[in-house]
């Protein structure tokens, strides 16, 4: 990084947006966030990726593990290993689908509905006390702004 100050706006005398100075920023404030959840939910005996397959299945129970990996934005090989290991904890079990002999659908057990909560608990309180501190025009400023960033990424057809 280059020792010389930040370009500035004239106008306001304030520094010129740098788009790599606000990836990095947004990326290190994943981790932070990432570490800080990640920690809370170890408590509980979850992993984040644990936790994001038994949020997930909150969200619609019956998914494949093809469907459940799309979701999730990792490979059937991933979801797979993570399935097997929350079915030996009896928090899912798969169930046949009917027609399907290579595919079962995902349920949570009850155990694994009342770990999804407290772990979903976890979760909004530690939005509640950061990112729910910020004020109600500043959140929904953020949304406007990760969803035109969203948008964005998703029209960049160079990235494969």
């Amino acid at each position: 990084m280059s020792s010389q100050p930040a370009p500035t706006d004239r106008s306001e005398d304030v520094p010129a947006s740098d788009p790599m100075r606000v990836w990095f920023r947004f990326i290190r404030l994943h981790r932070r966030v990432t570490a800080a959840v990640g920690l809370e939910l170890r408590a509980l005996g979850l992993s984040i990726p644990q936790f994001d397959v038994l949020s997930t299945l909150t969200e619609q129970e019956g998914l494949t593990q093809q469907d459940l990996a799309g979701r999730l934005y990792v490979t059937k090989g991933n979801v797979s290993g993570l399935i097997d290991r929350l079915v030996e904890a009896g928090l899912v079990e798969r169930r046949a689908i009917p027609g399907d002999r290579r595919s079962h659908a995902l349920h949570l057990t009850s155990e694994g509905s009342r770990l999804a909560r407290k772990a979903l608990a976890v979760q909004t309180d530690y939005v509640s006390r950061t990112l729910g501190r910020l004020g109600s025009d500043n959140v929904a400023e953020l949304e406007r702004l990760v969803l035109l960033w969203r948008d964005t990424a998703r029209s960049d057809t160079s990235a494969g």
